[in-house]
Parts: structure tokens; C-alpha cells; sequence
């Protein structure tokens, strides 16, 4: 009978908490997961302030979960997981329009000659069905031979400029199939379709949230692989992996001043892959190398508000496309979970990518304060009750950036990382994708069913589940 394996877990993360319990629970692996954090879940996970629970930003478990993800985690919450009904909306124009998309708002909500220039459209791409595109495949080109100009221009491009920074020109075709569900106007009408009685797919406008913050999931998932035996070193960092050529000898991390050392027979990697080639010692080849640092993420900062008021709007997330407000989306987490505690007090969370070459990235958080409540003025969303505390939370790694041609970069990462035969990278940070939380889980899942009792980790069935992966499309 073969001995059980020891697996080393990199990151506690959705995705490496669902492997750590997926391992654990089946008696598959004796696991160590290290984090460099005090907490688990990374920016799935959840804090307090105020008496109120903050995530980091917008979070939501999808109904189109995998049914086994999703019974696990029913399981592990019981009543703490809600589901909860969708309201958010999109300023447009200086108008307002409800999201998820809603038949009377499209309708009669949006800007004068809004819709008429996206009927227009619709006309010319009947008209020049079959025509052929000139040029290179962008993300711009993508999205526009399947929207259309009106769209595009009002809504996802400036978006898009803001998200990442960058002309849409400059980003990958493969960011408009992974980033944008609705990427041609078929899909998007049947996703407005989807809203009207009769047509309505299961879980369509709806999202799961835990009772107690998104963060509750990454604690369960934590507290169930601790039972299962799973071993955490929490705010560990990892400093190197020393390797032969072939595998991975050893994790080498520094806790408290301290240095430790860890060895196993498998190291699974959820950090950010770029971090993860400079941390090999011997170091990678030069072209590695040089490829980690040709891909990269862009930043975040979080601009949080406690306000002494019950609640600040009956909407739990706006969204602002355009260039004339900075920052992405606001959201109230009190409409995720329906909170009602405590009593006249609530907190919005404001998203502003950005680049850490960015003045943003250097204002303070009355600073940053300031400029998320003159937001809000110009968006006539005014806040209007007293400011109790304004805080932020900054984030190094919020989004991947797919830059033309990146894909050659992560590809000259992967292909040599897979050299290494003990070596398994995955979760959003480790394969540099777009996902959301049941994507990653998905992954976790992926891998723990590769690793075999008897033959050790099927690596022909996981390339079959990397096919899979690179068909995830985020929902939004």
C-alpha cells in the first residue's frame, strides 16, 4: 500500500483552503498549508469595523457553482447561507439603470438616443453579417464586432480604461472571452430575456452570501480542513524553494524573524506565479525570469466609510463606467447578508484601481475619504449623514492584466514550472486568470481529485481539467 503523501499548500485562499479539505476529508494527503497572513481567505475573506463586517470589495458565490462545491458549503454554513436577490444599478450618462439588466429600465431608463444608436447597430451588424475584420484581434475588436460601437464605447470601454488602466487596443482578445459574459449582443438579450416571468434560469438575478460575511466561507472551509487534520502556518511568508531541475526539495519561510523549513513530497502553489519564479533557487532560466516580469496585476485600493446612518441606499452595489468618476463600483455589504445590526451604522466600500506609480496610491485615507465623498457629489448620490471613520485596504494583486501577447509570457512560466514534476500551480493568482470564488473552488476540487492513493497525482487528467479552466467565463 502506498504511503501517504505530505503536500504543502502555498496560500490560504479559496483555492488553496479547497484543496487543503478536499485532501484532508478523503484521507488523501497529510497537508500543510502556509499563509502569509494572520487570516485566512485572502480577499475572499472578511473583517470587522465599527461592529460591522467589511469584505475586500464586491463578493458573491454564483449559483452556477458546481453542485458539489455548493452542497459542501451548504453543509459547512446550514442557515448562514443566504440567498439573496440581486439590486445593484449603472450609472450611464448620468443616468441611473438597474443591474442585473431589467426589460422595463432597458426600455424606458435609458439616456436619450441611447437606445436608437444600439438599435442602429444591431441593424448594421445584420447588414454586414459575414463581413470580414481587418486587422489583429483585440480586446477592443472583439467586443465591438459582437456589441457594437454604442456599448463599447459608453460602457465597457471606459470601464475597461479604468479597470486596467489601459487603452482596450492594448489588451488580449482573450480577456473579452474570459473578463465579459455578455460579449455579443445575442448573449446579452438573453440575458434580459432571463429576467422576464417564465424565462427565468435557476438562479438567475440571484447570488448565495454567508450571514456573517463573504469571509465565512474561507473560515469554514478552514475550520472543517483543520478537523480533517490539515496543519496551518499562519503569517508565514515564503522566501524561496530550493529545487533540482526536476522537483521541488524545499519551501524555505520566514515566521516572526524565524526561518523554517519545510519539505514534502508535493508543493501546490496558489500565490501569484510571478512571485513564485522569483522565489526558485537555483533561479529559473533567464527567459523565465524575464517572462514573470512582462506579465503583471493591476492594484486596488479599498476606501471604506462607516456612516451613522441604517443604511445608505436601498441598492447594494453601484456601478460607474465612466471616466468622469474614478473609481469601478460602490458597494454596501449590509444588502448582502440583509443585516440589521448594528443599529444606525453602515459601510460602503469604494473600488479604485489603480497603479502603485499612481498618486492615488501615495494620498492618505483622509485623503483617499475626501475623494470618494466628492465622487459621490457628482454622482448626486451625496453622503449626507456624519462620516464616522474612513479607512483603506490596498491590494497588490487585484486583477491579472491581459496585455496583447501575454499569453506567450505566462505560456514560457507554465511550460518550464511544469518541468518541475512535484510542483502544481492553480486558483487565479497561480494560473494568472479572471475567476470568481466557485471558479477557483472549482480548481481546488480539480486537484485533489488528481492525486491518487495508489499511482500518485494524474497529471494527464489534470491537463484535462486545464481545458476546463480555460473555459471559465466570470459572471457578473
Amino acid at each position: 500500500m502506498r504511503t501517504q503523501p505530505h503536500i504543502i499548500i502555498l496560500g490560504a485562499g479559496l483555492a488553496g483552503l479547497g484543496a487543503a479539505y478536499k485532501l484532508a476529508q478523503n484521507n488523501k494527503a497529510a497537508v500543510t498549508v502556509i499563509e502569509q497572513n494572520e487570516t485566512v481567505g485572502g480577499i475572499s475573506g472578511s473583517f470587522q469595523i465599527s461592529g460591522l463586517t467589511a469584505d475586500y470589495g464586491s463578493h458573491r458565490l454564483h449559483p452556477a457553482c458546481d453542485p458539489e462545491i455548493l452542497n459542501d458549503i451548504k453543509n459547512m454554513l446550514g442557515d448562514n447561507l443566504l440567498d439573496r436577490p440581486r439590486n445593484g444599478r449603472i450609472r450611464l450618462r448620468e443616468r441611473w439603470i438597474r443591474f442585473p439588466l431589467k426589460p422595463l429600465d432597458l426600455a424606458f431608463g435609458l439616456p436619450a438616443g441611447f437606445s436608437a444608436n444600439v438599435i442602429r447597430d444591431i441593424i448594421t451588424k445584420l447588414l454586414t453579417r459575414g463581413a470580414a475584420q481587418s486587422g489583429d484581434e483585440t480586446f477592443a475588436s472583439i467586443l465591438e464586432s459582437g456589441l457594437g460601437p454604442t456599448i463599447c464605447r459608453e460602457f465597457y470601454f471606459p470601464y475597461t480604461r479604468k479597470i486596467w488602466g489601459l487603452l482596450p487596443e492594448e489588451l488580449s482578445p482573450i480577456q473579452a472571452y474570459r473578463r465579459v459574459s455578455s460579449n455579443t449582443l445575442n448573449k446579452m438579450l438573453l440575458k434580459i430575456i432571463s429576467a422576464f416571468p417564465g424565462f427565468k434560469t435557476s438562479g438567475s438575478g440571484r447570488f448565495f452570501y454567508p450571514a456573517k460575511g463573504f469571509g465565512q466561507i474561507g473560515e469554514s472551509f478552514y475550520r472543517e480542513a483543520m478537523k480533517a487534520g490539515v496543519k496551518f502556518h499562519l503569517g508565514s511568508s515564503v522566501k524561496s524553494l530550493t529545487h533540482n531541475g526536476e522537483t521541488i526539495d524545499a519551501v524555505c519561510c520566514e515566521n516572526n524573524g524565524r526561518t523554517v523549513t519545510y519539505r514534502a513530497d508535493y508543493v501546490w502553489s496558489t500565490i501569484p506565479v510571478t512571485g513564485l519564479v522569483q522565489s526558485l533557487k537555483p533561479h529559473a532560466p533567464a527567459s523565465v525570469i524575464d517572462a514573470s516580469r512582462a506579465i503583471r496585476y493591476r492594484e486596488m485600493i479599498l476606501i471604506y466609510l462607516v456612516l451613522e446612518q441604517q443604511q445608505f441606499s436601498k441598492y447594494d452595489a453601484h456601478y460607474f463606467p465612466g471616466t468622469d468618476i474614478p473609481i469601478t463600483r460602490l458597494s454596501e455589504p449590509k444588502h448582502y447578508n440583509n443585516a440589521q445590526e448594528p443599529q444606525n451604522r453602515t459601510v460602503l466600500c469604494a473600488e479604485l484601481p489603480c497603479s502603485a506609480t499612481d498618486p492615488e496610491w501615495s494620498m492618505t485615507d483622509e485623503e483617499l475619504a475626501e475623494l470618494i465623498l466628492h465622487c459621490m457629489e457628482s454622482a448626486k448620490i451625496p453622503v449626507q449623514a456624519p462620516v464616522l471613520t474612513a479607512f483603506t485596504r490596498r491590494l497588490t494583486h487585484a486583477y491579472p492584466i491581459y496585455l496583447r501577447g501575454y499569453e506567450v509570457y505566462f505560456n514560457e512560466i507554465d511550460n518550464w514550472l511544469n518541468r518541475l514534476k512535484n510542483l502544481l500551480t492553480f486558483g487565479r493568482q497561480g494560473l494568472f486568470v479572471h475567476d470568481n470564488t466557485h471558479h477557483a473552488l472549482y480548481m481546488a476540487y480539480a486537484a485533489a481529485k488528481c492525486l491518487n492513493n495508489s499511482d500518485g497525482f494524474d497529471n494527464t487528467q489534470w491537463q484535462q481539467y486545464r481545458k476546463i479552466f480555460n473555459t471559465h467565463v466570470v459572471e457578473d
